[in-house]
């Protein structure tokens, strides 16, 4: 099951309380940015500081009138002020305040994000090093290639996540910017440093230069980077949908005692799970694109942003909060059957070891025409006779491909009984799994 607390709590950066006390946050900090630049009473910023609040629903009944959200809020919070209150938004537009806050919120649930993605980093390397050398088939085009293990699969899939992790590490860096510039970004009616003591107040940079608005172009980072986050938790989920699949039946998710299929057919256990994940994927990556035509706002601002921001921002993060751990639930908890994945495995009659037989002809002075040759002709066999219904092994439980090898004559010129059989070798494939772990998990 999900974590529920986890899920209200990414919830919770994005309800109506958490925007309107990001805007406070932010006025309180500009505020104090003027006391300390001595441009308003310090006793005026203390009772601002101290006691300046809103009420949502005070904010609605404004707003009906006025038809603007932060003349709503501002309008509010002066109610609960007395004469300071003329020192409230001072010398600020509406974006400083909400793009600063957005900031805010922001940051917070990309932190989450990021604690999401290291989770699943760590489930990731625990079943990893569970299944270092657990053998299984591996596949291209859908179609049985060579021996791996399962093992490193998941590097694959580490490796991948520190790339996301990386990526989102830095796009915290592209989006915890403020600015407090004025209504054209001109700082006409505050100071630089008006700007630099809030960001610093609150945790985030100032904006080397601005308009009215924080340039699009890093909430736009933001969405791919969660669109490229999802598109690789959707490729992992669509593995285990395939293994999941009756006739490869290599790895499932959990079916609990007591859990239902199928309405109609009580024998089924579908990846429900992963097929969830998959649709929450497309969701996400779709939020990119009015992330990316946001940017191209007119001028110094126009407001064509604003009402997509409200839609993708706590969508987006609110359901790349929940496919993680729904994701990090499947692999933790996956079940795993290395004896069908050693069936598999088998199901060519050999024929997965054919590239090692190629590899050795050019060393006995063979070209690697003729190799191919040689090698791909008894592989054609071998197919034939699977399509023909014949076992893929025989009395003796030897593969097919090897008895055809072994009966090559013109191979046999070339390569001994042993030096065929050794081909056969699943240690082969394995030899340098220690390696590819030592890099992967430094």
């Amino acid at each position: 099951m999900i974590d529920r607390y986890s899920r209200e709590k990414m919830a919770s950066k994005w309800t109506y309380q958490a925007k309107y006390q990001a805007w406070l946050d932010v006025e309180k900090a500009v505020v104090k940015a003027w006391a300390r630049l001595g441009k308003i009473p310090q006793d005026d910023a203390d009772k601002i500081v101290a006691n300046a609040s809103f009420d949502i629903k005070r904010i609605d009944e404004i707003e009906a009138v006025t038809r603007h959200d932060l003349i709503a809020f501002t309008t509010s919070v002066s109610e609960t002020l007395g004469d300071e209150s003329r020192w409230f938004h001072y010398g600020m537009t509406s974006s400083d305040t909400v793009d600063t806050a957005v900031a805010l919120q922001m940051k917070d649930s990309l932190e989450l994000v990021i604690k999401d993605v290291k989770m699943i980093m760590e489930s990731i390397k625990k079943r990893a090093l569970e299944h270092k050398m657990t053998l299984m088939v591996g596949r291209s085009h859908g179609i049985h290639g060579e021996p791996i293990t399962f093992g490193l699969v998941l590097c694959v899939w580490y490796d991948e996540m520190a790339r996301h992790l990386e990526n989102l590490e830095q796009t915290m860096d592209v989006i915890c910017v403020g600015q407090v510039s004025g209504a054209m970004g001109n700082f006409a009616h505050a100071p630089l440093e008006l700007e630099e003591y809030t960001c610093e107040d609150l945790g985030l940079k100032p904006a080397p230069a601005s308009n009215q608005v924080i340039q699009r172009d890093r909430y736009a980072r933001l969405a791919t980077a969660l669109a490229l986050l999802a598109s690789s938790i959707e490729k992992f989920a669509v593995q285990v949908r395939h293994w999941q699949r009756t006739e490869v039946y290599e790895c499932e998710e959990f079916f609990a005692k007591g859990q239902k299929g199928s309405s109609a057919m009580p024998h089924k256990r579908n990846p429900i799970l992963t097929e969830n994940i998959t649709g929450l994927a497309r969701m996400i990556r779709s939020y990119a694109m009015p992330a990316m035509e946001n940017v191209a706002l007119w001028h110094e601002r126009d407001i064509s942003h604003s009402s997509t921001e409200r839609f993708w921002l706590p969508d987006a993060f609110v359901t790349t909060d929940f496919m993680l751990h729904r994701m990090n639930s499947v692999i933790a908890n996956l079940t795993v059957y290395p004896e069908n994945m050693m069936k598999n495995l088998n199901l060519t009659g050999g024929l997965v070891f054919s590239q090692r037989v190629l590899l050795e002809l050019p060393i006995q002075g063979i070209s690697r025409e003729d190799a191919y040759r040689i090698v791909q002709k008894n592989a054609m066999k071998v197919w034939e006779e699977i399509q023909a219904g014949r076992a893929t092994t025989d009395e003796n439980g030897e593969s097919l491909y090897l008895n055809h090898l072994l009966a090559d004559e013109e191979l046999r010129k070339s390569l001994s009984e042993e030096q065929i059989r050794e081909c056969f070798n699943y240690d082969y494939y394995t030899k340098n799994v220690d390696n590819i772990f030592a890099r992967v998990f430094k």
